[in-house]
């Protein structure tokens, strides 16, 4: 990952990551309102419901060796590592998430071990790195499933990622990602426009993301490295609730003061706030499930 992408993405969560857990809890990624969108909730179990049915989406009933690509403060990790009596490694940009991933582990009394030293623990046990995700340390064959929520976004290099990703799958493995998408080119609707563009470029500035690309691009890339039995879904309706449940979040004076507290970075994705929710609305920002395994 280039230095510069790396440290605005670092910088980002370092500086965002408490007010959310504050906020929000321990998950930061969207919540599932049900398979039409409109099962209104709690917005922390909308969270762990969008785990849930992923998990059941691709099928996957057991793990013992999970690897977490972009874990924010530790929340799939632990809830992973916990529901598979799993050991589940974490890797992320932010020092400051994975310090408290860790100590959220030790909170939580799940066993904090190095990795040199996992093979020597019982699960559930966690681990959690400052690692890029391009470039990881670990063997290959390493993890039974990996697990990548709404981090592909951030990658500067969608294949690169998906390579990676299948070098660490054990064969018979399942590799599980969601992930912000912009809308399929290849239908009737054609080549984003120039005000999609647009509306994307202002959404990259905000929340430091190299670019994004369309389930059906993610799928090609997915199959040109390796990956088999690929499965997609788009979720957009399944969980564009969640941005109003975000800005409602936000409509109290503590929440407010937090985000001007927290600095620049913070304030900058909370301006973007409303480029994802007019985004979903005009069928522009989509969310995407891939699934696949390796032979």
């Amino acid at each position: 990952m280039t230095a510069t992408i790396a440290q605005k993405i670092q910088q980002f969560y370092d500086e965002s990551s408490p007010l959310w857990e504050r906020t929000w809890g321990e998950h930061m990624h969207h919540g599932y309102y049900g398979s039409t969108g409109q099962h209104k909730k709690n917005r922390r179990q909308a969270q762990i419901d969008l785990i849930e049915e992923a998990l059941k989406w691709a099928n996957v009933r057991s793990a013992d060796t999970i690897l977490d690509v972009g874990c924010g403060i530790g929340g799939s990790t632990l809830y992973l590592a916990e529901k598979f009596s799993a050991k589940a490694v974490g890797i992320t940009l932010s020092p400051v998430q994975a310090q408290r991933a860790g100590e959220r582990a030790i909170e939580k009394e799940i066993a904090l071990t190095a990795w040199e030293n996992f093979a020597d623990v019982d699960a559930p046990a966690v681990q959690f790195q400052v690692t890029d995700a391009l470039a990881t340390p670990f063997p290959d064959n390493a993890f039974d499933f990996i697990w990548s929520m709404e981090s592909g976004e951030h990658m500067p290099d969608k294949q690169s990622f998906l390579r990676e990703c299948y070098r660490l799958l054990k064969p018979g493995g399942t590799f599980l990602m969601a992930t912000w998408c912009h809308r399929s080119t290849d239908n009737l609707a054609g080549a984003l426009t120039t005000s999609e563009k647009q509306h994307l470029d202002w959404l990259y500035q905000l929340y430091h993301l190299p670019y994004v690309i369309s389930l059906p691009a993610y799928a090609e890339l997915a199959t040109q490295v390796g990956f088999t039995d690929l499965t997609t879904a788009d979720w957009s309706a399944q969980v564009e609730f969640f941005w109003q449940d975000v800005v409602q979040s936000a409509l109290n004076l503590e929440a407010i003061a937090g985000i001007l507290q927290s600095g620049t970075e913070t304030m900058r994705g909370t301006a973007a706030i409303a480029l994802m929710t007019t985004g979903f609305r005009r069928g522009l920002i989509r969310y995407g499930l891939l699934s696949g395994s390796k032979a």
